[in-house]
């Protein structure tokens, strides 16, 4: 086993589950409007993102262009689809399937 691999995952756990239960431990109906912390827990779905995003990124990075294929065009379909529809469930929806398709037609 990669402890490294594995720390990283803890890591990117707690913070993607601390992300996801601050707003609901912070009492957010008590909050000021436009002040520091509403900010902050405006930022901490995209925050959340990035951290699932790097944490599953990393095992998958190689030298290797047609390993990495998928991750690319998984990549680029999330982003395509996102600033075309504004959509992150259907981003998702098509990162999955081209990083599938992807795969499929790579293996």
């Amino acid at each position: 086993m990669n402890w490294d691999l594995f720390i990283v995952a803890i890591m990117a756990g707690a913070a993607n589950w601390a992300f996801r239960a601050l707003p609901i431990l912070a009492r957010t109906d008590q909050i000021a409007t436009g002040g520091w912390l509403e900010r902050f827990l405006s930022a901490t779905g995209p925050a959340a993102v990035a951290t699932l995003f790097t944490a599953s990124i990393l095992p998958a990075l190689s030298p290797d262009l047609l390993r990495l294929l998928p991750v690319i065009t998984g990549t680029l379909a999330v982003l395509a689809t996102y600033f075309a529809r504004r959509s992150v469930v259907l981003a998702t929806l098509a990162g999955a399937l081209v990083h599938g398709v992807t795969v499929w037609l790579v293996a």
